[in-house]
């Protein structure tokens, strides 16, 4: 079973969790997944499955989607409403002051992991430590946030914020960070995402509707699955013919390729996708195969 289950991860599972059940459910270990997401956040969670985990550090798009809440009157030392409160403060602004303030939050800048997260420093992650009370100094990392839209009030002192932005950004952090922007302490009382590079909510599975799947056969958990070739969908289609095809599996170069120099993906005379090449001054080589050849 080859291919790319797109899971809508439930509350208070994490990420690693989901892929341990799913290792049951479909019968292998061969599993990997694309961007962790904290127990308390739930969503689009890729899962590659079979020979597709080759893909996981292939991908083109990192790009994440959320919908968070920001929550004013209150810090957190997990920066979420599931930590213990550090400090309150009269919430003295609102909806102006917030709209004010997401501006300047658009484009490139850095930021500080948080002390709960799964960054690793010296092999240990940072939530191990910070659960037996250790801060330690973390280094800034670059981000990019493409954008912020503003999705309403749902409730007093909490603000609904849709945030596009690049792999690696922590929204507990940007939200403590519009938080203190508008002169407010604040933290993110929920959180899901939306969309992971290429994947949305759309493409996205419950445990539920897989497990039924599972009662179903391989055929209808087969029929969850994305094909490994939509990771590369934004790169061009090279359609080789058969001896070239021999080529590819022997890892043999292909003199004098007639098409233009760049990285492509390979499907075969029969439309059968074979995985990923490159053309460089007219030579094409093999960089990743992705078909089951017997």
């Amino acid at each position: 079973m080859q291919g790319i289950l797109i899971v809508d991860k439930p509350m208070d599972w994490t990420s690693f969790d989901v892929v341990a059940k799913l290792r049951g459910v479909l019968g292998t270990r061969k599993l990997g997944h694309s961007g962790t997401l904290d127990p308390m956040a739930t969503g689009v969670l890729p899962v590659f499955c079979g020979g597709a985990s080759k893909a996981v550090d292939l991908q083109l798009n990192h790009d994440k989607t959320y919908r968070a809440t920001l929550r004013l009157g209150a810090r957190t030392d997990t920066g979420d409403s599931t930590g213990t409160v550090l400090e309150t403060a009269p919430v003295t602004a609102g909806e102006k002051e917030l709209l004010a303030v997401l501006p300047q939050f658009i484009g490139p800048q850095m930021q500080v992991p948080p002390m709960y997260s799964a960054v690793k420093i010296n092999g240990q992650p940072l939530y191990k430590l910070a659960r037996e009370g250790v801060t330690v100094e973390r280094k800034a990392r670059p981000i990019e946030i493409y954008g912020i839209e503003y999705g309403g009030s749902p409730a007093e002192n909490e603000y609904v914020l849709t945030v596009r932005c690049s792999k690696g950004t922590y929204i507990r952090t940007l939200l403590e960070k519009i938080a203190a922007a508008m002169g407010q302490k604040g933290t993110m009382s929920a959180l899901r995402r939306t969309a992971a590079g290429l994947y949305t909510e759309a493409d996205a599975h419950t445990l539920e509707e897989i497990l039924a799947a599972k009662e179903q056969g391989s055929a209808a958990l087969e029929a969850l699955m994305l094909p490994v070739e939509s990771v590369f969908t934004p790169l061009p289609l090279l359609v080789v013919e058969p001896w070239v095809e021999q080529h590819l599996y022997n890892g043999c170069p292909t003199s004098r390729y007639p098409a233009a120099d760049g990285r492509y993906r390979v499907r075969n005379a029969a439309g059968q996708f074979l995985g990923l090449a490159n053309i460089t001054g007219g030579v094409l080589r093999v960089e990743k195969l992705f078909v089951e050849r017997n």
